[in-house]
């Protein structure tokens, strides 16, 4: 088995010579005709799905994985599945810029919401991209300003109007192995940018595989990773050759760069908007992901298909995500108000308990636990594992609780209620001021809507509203947001309303491989049920080979591989 071994701290004393190198290497990457990028995105291809094997085998023996089980395939998917699909997308937006100046958007995708601003529908790009997920829509809302008749020049600004030569320090994410690699890709394909990224001590492991599969981009000094914690990330972000930062980690983290430890200095200066990093700084910072259940005249199998589908967006990673379900919100005096939590609870009962590889995990499960009547435990831990844990009817009025205000980053799932019973539209005008002005985050939410519900015009309507007023990078309907990630076409990111002072789940965004600028928030658009189910519905017994199948399609896709794809999909 590869061993996952983290590498050595990058001495402090060597990051000068480095970021000299690939500021140097940032000049000459900026002249690289489009041919020859395309040339070595097919070259990373390749390289990467050499790696994802035995990246997968590593990450699986870091997290506590039988890398011959079922669950080896949340790895597979996560990691390699990912980044070939993000590499694949950027070779034909790459295509497109080409043959068009800009990735193209057909107009016939493109339509005008109903306060005006543009809609653009990115997903599925084809027939065949949309065997990924059936019957499933996903679009792009832009800022005002943006029309059909001046898209493009909020496209693909880089090759447009090309810099000088820029050199981002990327501090890795330590949860999710495709993050890292196509956090640098997005910088260095979509932004022009060199990139130093600095592995998160969580998965350092990872970075010697990022090493191999990206070695054209470390012979051009455009790319190299360094290793370490809290000293090498300062040494390296306040380098006076390096241009720019981009973090995917906490708020805390954040905070800390930009104004100081926390105490009354660093408050002062975030009044004054005096940051000591003075730079551009992007980021993705994690939310208290909310799901929503819009009531309706929903059968007890859709409970039941819905309940296994938030139970998967708890349990994946062990929870370890950004986009995991933090916070069910139910209507009050809904009559499946119990009977979804229970689902959800019956679900859960059917994956086996984690490991809570990430640290600080028991610490913060017992914070969010303790205490709380009628708390629900799924499973048997272990030593070194953590039970899932149900924290049902908390009152929405005590806005101060830790459920609302901090991601628990472990296996925890709250649920609250709003007034209401079966009024989707009185509901819903309470859920948008309620997630927006209660709720931290900004980076992702869920609507679960009945399609017979959205057949009354004023459904429809207020559900579309609140689609729209909804402060959330990525709003989902009826699917995991997870989702949305994974497709790499559509932008992700927190919402552009956080700013330094109140960054909230970030500012910026990443894959986005339409190269869109200006972007208001992504949304996917998904049945409420669906055969097969979700790849990270609980005891999924064919996702192993579904996810390993799917990564070998993205190196090549093809129809010839979508049956043996199906086949795996229909073993749960």
């Amino acid at each position: 088995m590869t061993l996952a071994v983290a590498p050595q701290a990058t001495p402090v004393s060597s990051l000068e010579s480095l970021v000299r190198r690939l500021k140097e290497g940032a000049h000459a990457w900026v002249k690289v005709p489009l041919a020859e990028r395309l040339a070595l995105l097919e070259e990373l291809r390749r390289g990467y799905h050499a790696i994802a094997e035995p990246s997968v085998r590593a990450a699986c023996q870091a997290k506590g994985i039988d890398p011959e089980s079922p669950i080896a395939g949340e790895e597979w998917l996560a990691g390699p599945f990912i980044v070939l699909r993000n590499l694949r997308l950027l070779v034909e937006s790459l295509k497109d810029i080409q043959r068009h100046g800009v990735p193209y958007i057909p107009p016939s995708r493109l339509s005008t919401l109903p306060d005006g601003r543009l809609c653009a529908r990115l997903y599925p790009a084809n027939l065949l991209d949309s065997t990924l997920l059936m019957r499933h829509v996903g679009e792009v809302h832009f800022q005002p300003g943006v029309t059909a008749a001046n898209l493009r020049e909020h496209q693909a600004s880089f090759y447009r109007r090309p810099h000088e030569g820029r050199l981002c320090a990327v501090l890795g994410a330590g949860n999710v192995n495709s993050i890292p690699p196509t956090d640098c890709l997005y910088k260095l394909f979509v932004e022009g940018t060199a990139c130093v990224l600095k592995m998160n001590p969580v998965n350092a492991y990872l970075g010697p595989f990022l090493e191999q599969a990206f070695a054209p981009l470390v012979r051009r000094n455009v790319f190299a990773v360094v290793y370490g914690g809290a000293e090498e990330g300062s040494a390296l972000v306040n380098h006076p050759d390096v241009d720019e930062v981009h973090i995917t980690g906490s708020d805390k983290t954040h905070d800390a760069l930009m104004w100081g430890p926390p105490g009354p200095e660093a408050e002062a200066r975030r009044a004054r908007n005096e940051p000591l990093l003075k730079k551009a700084i992007t980021s993705e910072l994690g939310n208290v992901s909310p799901v929503v259940i819009v009531p309706g005249p929903y059968s007890d199998g859709e409970v039941r298909y819905q309940g296994s589908n938030i139970a998967g967006m708890v349990a994946n990673n062990a929870s370890f995500n950004c986009n995991s379900a933090k916070l069910l919100v139910q209507p009050r005096e809904w009559q499946r108000r119990g009977q979804m939590v229970d689902e959800v609870q019956t679900a859960l009962g059917r994956t086996r308990v984690r490991s809570a590889w990430y640290p600080g995990a028991e610490q913060r499960w017992r914070q969010f636990t303790e205490g709380r009547k009628g708390l629900r435990l799924v499973g048997t831990p272990g030593k070194g594992e953590l039970a899932f844990a149900l924290v049902p009817d908390v009152d929405p009025f005590q806005s101060q609780d830790r459920v609302f205000t901090q991601e628990p980053w472990c296996t925890v799932l709250s649920e609250t209620s709003l007034p209401g019973a079966d009024d989707p539209v009185a509901f819903l005008e309470q859920v948008v001021p309620f997630l927006n002005d209660k709720v931290w985050g900004t980076l992702c939410a869920t609507l679960v809507v009945h399609p017979k519900s959205l057949k009354d015009p004023a459904v429809k309507a207020a559900v579309e509203k609140a689609i729209r007023e909804l402060r959330y990078g990525s709003v989902a309907v009826n699917n995991w947001p997870a989702a949305m990630f994974a497709l790499g076409s559509l932008p992700w990111g927190g919402h552009p309303s956080s700013s330094p002072q109140n960054i909230q789940s970030g500012m910026g965004w990443v894959h986005n491989t339409y190269m869109l600028e200006h972007i208001e928030k992504a949304v996917l658009r998904a049945p409420l049920t669906g055969f097969p189910p979700s790849p990270w519905m609980p005891g999924h017994r064919g996702l192993a080979t579904l996810s390993r199948r799917l990564a070998d399609f993205e190196l090549a896709p093809s129809w010839l591989k979508v049956p043996a794809i199906a086949a795996a999909a229909m073993r749960v």
